[in-house]
Formats: structure tokens, sequence, C-alpha cells
């Protein structure tokens, strides 16, 4: 594989999964319109939550979506995940 398709590649991944950042104020507006449906803001700032790390948080976040039954594209995730991030968990992203 050469050095720009994997880069490309790499670059894709990377925004898809939110890993440098996505957009916390849309994020915001997903989780109030959704998440607090089932919970509170508790989950997130109680000592004993179970996510750990962003990519934890990420999943976590995918996984509520699908129980609910919503239809995100990963952009939503990624933003539902960097809002909860910056607002609560405080977990460092890589550069």
């Amino acid at each position: 594989m050469n050095k720009r398709v994997f880069a490309v590649g790499l670059i894709s991944l990377l925004a898809a999964s939110g890993a440098h950042g996505g957009d916390a104020a849309k994020g915001q507006q997903l989780v109030e319109t959704n998440c607090v449906r089932c919970h509170g803001s508790e989950v997130y700032t109680r000592p004993d939550h179970k996510v750990t790390s962003l990519p934890g948080l990420e999943k976590q976040v995918q996984r509520c979506e699908q129980m609910l039954g919503l239809t995100w594209f990963d952009e939503d995730i990624g933003n539902a995940a960097t809002y909860l991030n910056q607002a609560y968990y405080k977990f460092k992203q890589s550069p």
C-alpha cells in the first residue's frame, strides 16, 4: 500500500470517528434532544461511570444511539461524544 493511500485512509477514519474533535454545539443539541429521555446528567458525573476513555465514550454513544433506534451518522456520534467529553469527561484528545 502506498503511503498516500494509507494517509488518506487514516485521515478519513480519524475524521469519521471524531478522534480529532467534532462539533460540540451540534453534539449538545443531539444529547439534549435524545439522551435525556433515558437519564439526566448524573450518569456522566457519577464517580463510578463505566466510560474510561474517548474511544470508549464514542462506543457508548453509539450503543445508546442504537438502543434508541436513532439513525445518526458517524459524524453525529462524534459530535455527541465531543460535547460529552468537553462538558463532563475531559479525556485528552490525540493531536
